[in-house]
């Protein structure tokens, strides 16, 4: 049996720019994305139309990864905690570095990018949209 596991991002009418975010920053490439107003309807409780342009489901890929990235149901309550960070993972101190930067901005540094006893280049921020990233640089073999 093969399971596969996926970052999921959850925001509260964000997730649009949020995408855009993570094509910029991380080179991140749309695979699907899905308004609430193209899946289905029901006629009797209509959707304003910022209801129907709130992201359903996305797909983008980042490197060997999948990340999918929605906006909550109406009525759901956005709950930011740290209990789940996503950890980007590279060869190079340069590519961490603007991996680190690029997320940075409008977010929050919770650990400058420096070297640790485990990692020449290691870092984290909590983006503008609330999520954390975990930036480490593997040593070489």
């Amino acid at each position: 049996m093969s399971i596969q596991l996926n970052p999921f991002i959850l925001l509260d009418g964000t997730a649009e720019e949020a995408i855009a975010f993570y094509q910029e920053s991380l080179g991140a490439k749309l695979q699907f994305k899905q308004t609430v107003g193209q899946g289905p309807q029901n006629p009797d409780s209509p959707l304003s139309d910022e209801e129907k342009a709130r992201i359903a489901h996305s797909v983008l890929s980042v490197g060997d990864t999948d990340i999918f990235v929605a906006d909550l149901d109406i009525g759901q309550v956005l709950q930011t905690g740290n209990g789940i960070n996503i950890c980007l993972s590279t060869e190079d101190a340069g590519e961490a570095e603007r991996l680190y930067n690029t997320l940075k901005e409008g977010g929050q540094v919770d650990l400058e990018l420096g070297p640790v006893y485990f990692s020449p280049a290691y870092g984290m921020i909590t983006d503008k949209f609330g999520v954390t990233f975990q930036i480490l640089t593997k040593r070489p073999r």
